[in-house]
């Protein structure tokens, strides 16, 4: 990891601790006065804490002009974001993605598609609805290792933050109260539970809180319907399509206008936001990533509502495509901060109960 990163969230953790006037700010606060001195892995785990909220920066009286110049959510955010790409597997991959994330979204998307219509011209699937356009074992044939990919990619990613963090083994009730703390955002709620500040300086606000379990549950209603639509498929014998009212369709329609709507609000706020609040240099990787997770539910969308017309196939394609570079991508894009983030808060209830 960076030393230069390293050594500014030292620096500015130090001067935190001996001031302590954001102690209820967080789950970074508790645990940053619970140290007295501070190694690589402690400041990796505090800025894998800190969800960006800003406001211990609005109520900081030793931000610049003061001679410390206090920025901690600048500070934890270029540790976190670098302790991304030293832990991602390969690491290289992470580095270009951040640098030129809408670049490599739109290209792989694209890409993708086009490859997925050039199968299609050379030869027929034969089959129905979707499958006319792609076999269905094909789909697996794609899909399976795509899948299977990330979640290697991120299991490593997340072994070796375990590991940097000096974080013990597994017990329930860990994983029971990160998962509880992720769920409901609790940290984006602000220290007195008015919201956070990211979009509006010292304006409290719930808007980033709910885009964001928008966009979580959205996905997971998304990847509910994959999951029941593959039951239906391979164990009862039901091959798709489904009619609207079953669950593959309720699932897959509701997550996806959650998701939409999440991640354009998500957009929205990222763009009206202080970028020098944020990790340097990540602007593009981190809306590459919600450009991207957007699109996959808008094509999605469009292409239940023109699934019957002469759209199907390029909609199919570039929907397809983009799933693709999705899984493809995800190791090494921001939608891998909620791996990182529910990793910290899990260590951070283990530390807490010793």
């Amino acid at each position: 990891m960076q030393t230069e990163f390293l050594e500014e969230a030292r620096r500015q953790a130090e001067i935190c601790n001996a001031c302590r006037y954001c102690e209820g700010y967080c789950s970074v606060f508790p645990a940053l006065h619970a140290e007295r001195a501070f190694s690589d892995g402690d400041l990796t785990q505090l800025a894998n804490l800190c969800h960006n909220c800003r406001g211990c920066y609005y109520a900081c009286q030793y931000t610049a002009p003061h001679e410390f110049a206090l920025n901690l959510p600048q500070a934890l955010a270029n540790v976190r974001q670098d302790s991304w790409e030293e832990f991602a597997f390969p690491r290289a991959a992470a580095h270009v993605f951040q640098k030129s994330g809408l670049r490599i979204a739109l290209a792989t998307v694209l890409g993708f598609a086009l490859l997925i219509l050039a199968m299609r011209a050379i030869a027929s699937a034969g089959g129905n609805g979707f499958y006319a356009v792609m076999a269905h074992n094909t789909m697996v044939a794609i899909f399976l290792p795509a899948f299977l990919f990330p979640l290697l990619s991120i299991a490593i990613s997340l072994r070796r933050y375990w590991r940097a963090v000096g974080a013990g083994p597994l017990r329930i009730s860990d994983l029971r109260a990160g998962f509880a703390a992720a769920a409901n955002m609790r940290d984006l709620k602000g220290g007195h539970g008015d919201g956070c500040n990211f979009e509006d300086e010292d304006r409290f606000s719930h808007a980033r809180r709910f885009a964001h379990q928008a966009v979580m549950y959205g996905f997971l209603l998304c990847f509910a319907a994959t999951s029941v639509a593959t039951l239906m498929h391979y164990v009862l014998g039901m091959s798709a399509p489904y009619p609207f009212w079953s669950l593959p369709k309720l699932f897959g329609v509701s997550g996806g206008v959650l998701l939409s709507l999440g991640c354009i609000e998500m957009i929205r706020l990222k763009l009206k936001a202080d970028p020098k609040l944020g990790a340097s240099g990540a602007t593009s990787g981190e809306l590459g990533f919600v450009a991207l997770l957007g699109f996959v539910s808008l094509s999605g969308l469009a292409l239940y509502a023109l699934g019957q017309t002469v759209l199907m196939p390029s909609l199919l394609a570039l929907h397809l495509g983009a799933v693709l570079a999705f899984f493809l991508l995800t190791p090494f894009s921001k939608m891998v901060h909620g791996f990182y983030r529910l990793a910290a808060l899990v260590a951070d209830a283990q530390k807490k109960k010793g």
